[in-house]
């Protein structure tokens, strides 16, 4: 068994006039949420083996500051492949995971993350977590998933069971949709 948890950044400032999409900074309200994420991460007793996630300036300032909450930091792996990718892509990187790692936090951004879960886990049309994910992957929501293989290489459609699905709204309405 393999647990894959995925973590969207958090909301970014298109206020900021950035030359690239990819140095876009996190905006206030985003630095909230993913500091309350982390926060959740270690009151939930999360733990991960591995991170690998997109080095886009709004990934990397959403770990540093879910670090803050969650009070330990990990060595990311740094996968440029992750930044605005496909889900075929995204499967590409989840294959290519160490099998020494049994629970890997990947980092990133949608809509690849949104179509990884819902390839990942089947439509059984009971899963209501499944169906929270389909309407929307919300800025710096976590997702867990577990995959019943024994090698990464092994993943593919339909073979993962949606265990949790935490938006930053679920754990403080000021973070919902059209609040600042």
């Amino acid at each position: 068994m393999k647990r894959l948890t995925l973590l969207r950044h958090a909301k970014s400032d298109w206020d900021d006039p950035v030359a690239r999409d990819f140095d876009r900074p996190l905006n206030r309200r985003g630095e909230k949420a993913a500091l309350l994420m982390g926060q959740f991460a270690a009151k939930r007793k999360m733990q991960f083996d591995l991170l690998v996630a997109s080095p886009a300036v709004r990934v990397v300032q959403t770990l540093e500051t879910f670090f803050e909450g969650y009070g330990e930091t990990l060595d990311a792996r740094w996968d440029r492949r992750i930044y605005l990718a496909s889900s075929p892509t995204l499967f590409d990187v989840v294959r290519d995971l160490p099998d020494s790692a049994d629970s890997v936090l990947m980092a990133g951004h949608n809509p690849g993350l949104e179509e990884l879960i819902l390839d990942l886990v089947p439509d059984d049309g009971i899963s209501s977590l499944r169906e929270d994910v389909e309407v929307k992957f919300p800025t710096a929501s976590i997702a867990v998933m577990d995959l019943a293989i024994d090698r990464w290489s092994e993943a593919r459609d339909n073979i993962a069971t949606l265990a949790s699905f935490t938006r930053p709204r679920d754990l403080d309405p000021a973070l919902g949709p059209g609040t600042r």
